[in-house]
């Protein structure tokens, strides 16, 4: 059995975050429709990741290398320098979107989700695209975005793609992933964000959607419910102009 960190180029404390990164990162070098490497090689990663990436198949293969008994793994690092405790005692922005990554590739998604909703919603113009590369950026905004869905925060997650699928429309990095990033804000769009917020908010992220280059069909579905909420909202005109328009694009 090959070591599953080993394939994928990581430690064996790594974190899920940092798992999944390094899985994306292989990926692109050696998906066989891209780069025409060995296919062997590639189904090899994926099977790395799989198990991996699975709470109990990790523990399972960590207890057969011995990797929790044995001497594989370093003892605990008693730090000079608290970088997390540094950081929550700014309050700049670049500060505080460096603590949201920190805590999320360091197991404590929670408290990166939270922030990320706290920042959204006191500073308006916050963006953390502002603060990294934009690899970065795209591979660990994508990973929030995922936690924000588990704790059904639909709409900051909407915010959070639309930033990706248009980064990833200037800059092509995803390749591999972007079906996957477009997949999961359309069933968000389609699926959560009616009843999840208010109509308001929802007609915003629809509004967001019609610029992400879904498609007639999915652009046709968006307007009706924006017609279907200004008319809540007691916006007939807008509602009517929604309307004949997304049939338009139906027909």
């Amino acid at each position: 059995m090959r070591d599953c960190y080993k394939i994928l180029g990581v430690s064996h404390n790594a974190t899920a975050a940092e798992i999944k990164r390094a899985y994306r990162t292989k990926a692109k070098l050696l998906h066989p429709d891209i780069t025409h490497s060995d296919a062997d090689a590639f189904k090899e990663l994926v099977s790395a990741y799989k198990t991996l990436s699975d709470l109990k198949a990790r523990q399972l293969f960590d207890e057969s290398f011995s990797f929790r008994q044995g001497g594989h793994r370093t003892g605990t690092v008693v730090e000079s320098f608290d970088y997390r405790k540094w950081l929550l005692e700014r309050t700049d922005d670049e500060s505080r979107a460096k603590l949201i990554f920190f805590d999320l590739t360091h197991m404590n998604e929670d408290a990166a989700v939270k922030e990320f909703k706290r920042m959204n919603m006191t500073r308006p113009a916050f963006r953390l695209s502002r603060w990294f590369t934009r690899e970065d950026f795209m591979d660990y905004g994508f990973i929030l975005a995922e936690e924000l869905v588990l704790r059904q925060e639909y709409y900051d997650a909407v915010i959070l793609l639309d930033q990706i699928i248009r980064m990833e429309y200037s800059f092509n990095y995803f390749k591999v992933f972007f079906p996957e990033v477009k997949s999961l804000a359309r069933h968000i769009l389609k699926n959560n964000i009616e009843n999840a917020v208010n109509d308001e908010l929802a007609i915003d992220a629809w509004e967001r959607a019609l610029e992400l280059n879904f498609g007639k069909t999915d652009d046709a579905y968006f307007l009706q419910k924006m017609a279907d909420a200004y008319e809540r909202i007691g916006d007939s005109t807008t509602a009517r102009v929604c309307r004949e328009e997304s049939m338009r694009l139906a027909s």
